[in-house]
């Protein structure tokens, strides 16, 4: 059994990839800004927290402490995380190198490094920062995940329009997904190259408008549905197709599955 660090492990996919981790038999560690309370959803029992935050180094040595392999869940969406995104990754690495620790799996989006939206370009930054580690890296680059997708229906219908970018089509996947890929890229055995990338998408590859006409089926949604033009970087990107790898399906749960299973809270 591993020593697995999970660095951003109260976030969506982290709390994932701990959930599979400790089923699996293996230790968990986590590092997070904030040690979340027992028996919030954030809380898994049987893994150890430690506070810590990537933009100073402060807690990270702690965390790594004893770990065989890094998993670097870390979103950095907003403000100073987004602005030092790389710059964290870089601390993290090197608290990981100091520790001993021989392997670091990273997660990324897809074809960040062709867009020029910030937080892609954060993102792609990111990737040059493993690129160039001492340790083994793995850096796995997924496509969207479903509740990006939904949280866009979800916001336009609470004023009636459930908006459609002309020209888009997404390859959603869920976190649990994205979650094994890491785990088997963390727990697999030493490859010649030191640096290495994986993509994986979602099972199916949809237009936006057949995915708001299911979301609103699903959700019994009376906001009406409205194709316009998603204007800038991200609305470049989509429309390129840069969001989609129809060779790399992985995973079954499509939107819909993904979608029926959190009805009642949606």
């Amino acid at each position: 059994m591993a020593v697995v660090c999970v660095a951003g492990g109260t976030g969506q996919v982290g709390r994932e990839v701990v959930r599979r981790a400790l089923g699996q038999g293996h230790t968990v560690n986590v590092l997070s800004r904030h040690v979340p309370p027992a028996g919030s959803a954030k809380h898994h029992d049987g893994a150890t927290y430690f506070a810590g935050d990537v933009t100073t180094g402060v807690g990270l040595a702690a965390a790594v402490a004893g770990a065989d392999v890094v998993v670097d869940c870390l979103e950095g969406q907003f403000g100073k995380a987004k602005k030092y995104f790389a710059d964290g990754g870089s601390r993290l690495l090197g608290a990981a190198h100091q520790a001993g620790v021989p392997k670091a799996v990273a997660l990324s989006i897809i074809n960040c490094d062709r867009s020029s939206y910030s937080f892609y370009v954060s993102k792609a930054a990111k990737e040059r920062v493993y690129a160039d580690s001492a340790l083994e890296t793995v850096v796995v680059r997924a496509t969207q995940f479903h509740s990006l997708v939904e949280m866009v229906f979800a916001a336009g219908a609470r004023v009636g329009l459930i908006p459609v970018f002309k020209g888009a089509r997404f390859q959603t996947i869920s976190p649990s997904d994205v979650a094994r890929a890491l785990l088997e890229e963390a727990l697999a055995r030493r490859f010649p190259e030191n640096h290495r990338m994986r993509t994986v998408g979602g099972p199916e590859v949809l237009s936006m408008q057949d995915m708001a006409l299911s979301w609103k089926a699903v959700t019994r949604s009376h906001g009406r549905v409205v194709g316009f033009p998603l204007p800038g970087p991200m609305g470049r990107y989509l429309r390129a197709g840069l969001n989609l790898a129809p060779g790399e399906k992985h995973g079954s749960e499509t939107f819909v599955s993904w979608l029926e299973k959190r009805r009642k809270t949606l």
